[in-house]
């Protein structure tokens, strides 16, 4: 458990450094609400070492249901994507030891930039370090005089990306089309402007409104930039996004997304026309200095690229049981919202209570995420539960179980659930629903 206040860098107010001048060191790690409620009940959610994998982890000695992994394919541990990072480790060692324009580069950052933008449809696409890279990568696009609309639940990579560019950054409200419509109406019409949003919400777990904001965008004559990073992978068809979600591929200017959620490694990537990404690969910080994705993380993306593709069931297989999950909570009558995604948010309230309720859910052999601002607004602290492929119908009903005992020891208040529907086939019944396991 973290002491917020000693080990926070919690030190008196208005420490002042020997000259008399006032410290730069002088931060409180309790400003934040959800610490303190850490610091105030003594539990602690985060920094917990574990061992994850199959969709259960070991955490403090004992085994749990994993509920908090974004892991949405299961592809992190899966045998073939370990074999293949395992190849390139013995082949090309532990790190290119440079960045990408200089001795870095591989020939599997090709292959995968190939693999990349083959299954995006797009013209190329770059291989960065993280995901978070990929987006500060963007901020070389956004120039003096030019306009970003950024949706307000946008990540954080994102958020910090539009400020280190230099352009003029505007808000529009979440997933709202008609307020970016009337900020783009009153804009400057002759500036080049972006309209920047994540495909699928990483918090709530919610979609951007792509046709409402590629009307827009195309009203006004503005780029529309998409970070896939959660839906690449998982949602459409063939599992490329929230533009095939939609049947809007084509719509979409430029995207960003990682191999940390759906594709079992880490890494990230933006894929588009081929102007723009050279444009990036010689432009970037974010690319040109940083050392480049190690071989290990290149073979596993490379391996779940292919096995994503190949195995559908997993798609469905997650998503059906996201579906499952969210009407067993609902008819708890927990406070859970609609959605087509894996990631499935419970509404708690307020910080004591989110992370009392977090460390029951554990004491209850289940792990999920306590999420608090700025991840969301003050006071709309959450659980985050996300779902994996891998997870089984045995592993669902302990999930649904341990919500309703966690309600009742801290009290969490529940609307009067309807009747409970009777408990159907196992998600996924048949073969694919064989191969999760």
């Amino acid at each position: 458990m973290v002491d917020v206040a000693r080990d926070g860098a919690g030190v008196p107010a208005a420490r002042r450094s020997p000259g008399g001048r006032a410290d730069v060191f002088d931060k409180r790690l309790d400003a934040s609400a959800m610490l303190r409620a850490v610091a105030e009940t003594g539990v602690s959610p985060f920094y917990r070492p574990m061992r994850a994998g199959g969709g259960e982890a070991r955490v403090d000695g004992r085994s749990v249901v994993m509920a908090g992994c974004n892991d949405y394919l299961g592809l992190a541990h899966d045998p073939r994507v370990i074999a293949a990072a395992t190849g390139a480790l013995e082949r090309y060692g532990a790190s290119c030891s440079g960045a990408r324009t200089l001795n870095g580069t591989l020939p599997l950052h090709g292959e995968l930039e190939s693999r990349i933008a083959a299954f995006l449809g797009t013209e190329d696409a770059a291989v960065v370090t993280t995901g978070l890279q990929a987006n500060l990568a963007l901020a070389a696009l956004f120039g003096p005089g030019e306009l970003v609309f950024s949706d307000a639940a946008n990540h954080a990579s994102l958020i910090d990306a539009i400020r280190l560019g230099a352009a003029r950054r505007t808000v529009y409200r979440h997933g709202d089309a008609a307020h970016l419509d009337g900020l783009l109406a009153a804009a400057d019409p002759h500036a080049a402007a972006a309209v920047v949003t994540d495909g699928m919400f990483s918090m709530d777990g919610d979609l951007c409104p792509l046709p409402a904001l590629t009307a827009v965008a195309r009203r006004h004559g503005a780029r529309l930039v998409v970070d896939g990073a959660h839906d690449i992978g998982l949602l459409g068809e063939g599992g490329r996004g929230v533009g095939e979600h939609f049947g809007l591929r084509e719509e979409i200017g430029l995207y960003t997304g990682t191999f940390s959620k759906c594709f079992g490694s880490t890494g990230g990537f933006l894929a588009g026309p081929a102007e723009v990404i050279g444009y990036l690969r010689y432009s970037a910080r974010a690319v040109l200095f940083s050392a480049s994705m190690p071989p290990a993380a290149l073979g596993a993306a490379l391996a779940a690229l292919d096995l994503a593709q190949q195995e559908p069931w997993r798609r469905d297989r997650v998503l059906r049981l996201a579906a499952r999950l969210r009407s067993e909570l609902r008819a708890s009558g927990l406070d859970v919202r609609d959605g087509v995604t894996p990631v499935v948010p419970v509404r708690v309230g307020d910080d004591a209570r989110c992370v009392r309720m977090w460390q029951a859910l554990l004491d209850e052999g289940v792990y999920t995420n306590a999420v608090g601002a700025p991840a969301v607004p003050e006071g709309g602290c959450l659980i985050r539960v996300t779902l994996q492929a891998t997870h089984t119908d045995a592993h669902l009903e302990r999930i649904v179980d341990a919500f309703a005992a966690a309600a009742r020891r801290t009290g969490l208040p529940r609307e009067t659930p309807p009747p409970r529907p009777a408990k159907g086939p196992a998600v996924g019944a048949g073969a694919s629903a064989e191969r999760a396991r």
